[in-house]
């Protein structure tokens, strides 16, 4: 047995377990005190139960080697029995627990229980760690599967935008530096600003309204933008860029097919600890586009919303044969 993976929580849980174990064993009414036999055997109990517990159990129980940790469990049982039986006839000599048939059976009874007791709740401790060490697992797997998610959030904002701007620079347009600052600005939000998983709700309400005039900039006189923003509680954090796919997306299918009469309407608001976003825009259909609902970044928001989220969001796509709308509602934590 190596003692080294033995933490110190699960040491001090043994002695205590041993030391309850030990004083069921040894009470009894009619004879009340602790005498040097019971002490003697149960240490020998105490020895048998640590080769099962930590010998035994994980080189071959943990290994699914069921026959022969059985097997070798019996012969650990049956070889106590035998030990003890000695130990009887040297310290009760004549007596009826010395006997060899009448004293098995005592000590059948008198062993099972305590060794079962030992090692059940050894294996429970375990359970109870490997189930630790799933959570931890899932945990990382989950942040893991975040930060991809995240990631993708860049590349996916750079290439529209970088289009955009390629057609504003080939057409010598004088918002072009302004839109080159105004994405530097973002960037800079993106890449240094919201590295955690959850953001204080009004840094992240700011960014979005610059993502806003960022994108408003690029449709210029084709047609109208309204923000509006309601109270929001500082006290509370939301998820980085959650809300950004969706403006993105709008403004993306909208330009996609329109050159004019561009409609969006974005709405957040805030009621106690529950946040409101509505986004709608009005597009023209493109053969040769995917439906507005199937792009990468949709697909992208709803699986970050089903990690952070779990039914604490609600989120309704509507889309008609001119018109896009998402309704949002989010459970947000307090900071």
């Amino acid at each position: 047995m190596n003692t080294s993976f033995i933490t110190r929580g699960e040491l001090l849980f043994q002695a205590i377990l041993h030391i309850i174990v030990f004083l069921f064993y040894s009470f009894d009414r009619n004879n009340p005190g602790i005498s040097y036999d019971h002490f003697l055997f149960f240490a020998i109990y105490t020895i048998a139960s640590v080769i099962i517990t930590y010998y035994l159990m994980p080189k071959y129980l943990y290994k699914k080697r069921y026959g022969t940790f059985t097997g070798l469990t019996i012969c650990v049982f049956f070889t106590v029995i035998m030990i003890e039986e000695l130990l009887e006839t040297v310290l009760f000599p004549g007596t009826i627990r010395a006997s060899i048939v009448p004293g098995i059976y005592y000590a059948f009874f008198d062993i099972l229980p305590v060794l079962a007791i030992l090692a059940g709740f050894k294996f429970a401790w375990d359970a109870i760690g490997s189930q630790q060490e799933v959570e931890k697992l899932r945990n990382y797997v989950q942040e893991s599967e975040l930060q991809f998610l995240k990631s993708q959030i860049n590349p996916h904002f750079l290439f529209n935008n970088l289009n955009n701007l390629y057609s504003y620079a080939l057409e010598g347009s004088s918002k072009t530096p302004e839109i080159i600052l105004e994405m530097s600005g973002v960037l800079r939000y993106m890449l240094y600003e919201c590295k955690e998983k959850l953001v204080p709700l009004n840094k992240e309400i700011e960014q979005l309204s610059n993502f806003i005039k960022l994108y408003k900039l690029q449709i210029e006189e084709r047609g109208k933008v309204n923000f509006t923003e309601g109270t929001m509680d500082s006290g509370f954090k939301i998820a980085s860029l959650i809300l950004v796919v969706f403006i993105e997306n709008a403004f993306k299918h909208s330009q996609s097919g329109q050159s004019k009469d561009i409609e969006i309407d974005i709405e957040v608001s805030m009621e106690d600890n529950h946040l409101t976003f509505v986004c709608k825009n009005n597009f023209e259909q493109v053969t040769s586009m995917d439906t507005v609902a199937k792009g990468i970044g949709l697909k992208n928001v709803r699986k970050r919303l089903e990690l952070l989220y779990p039914d604490k969001h609600k989120l309704e796509i509507k889309e008609t044969h001119n018109q896009f709308a998402v309704f949002l509602t989010m459970q947000l934590e307090k900071m």
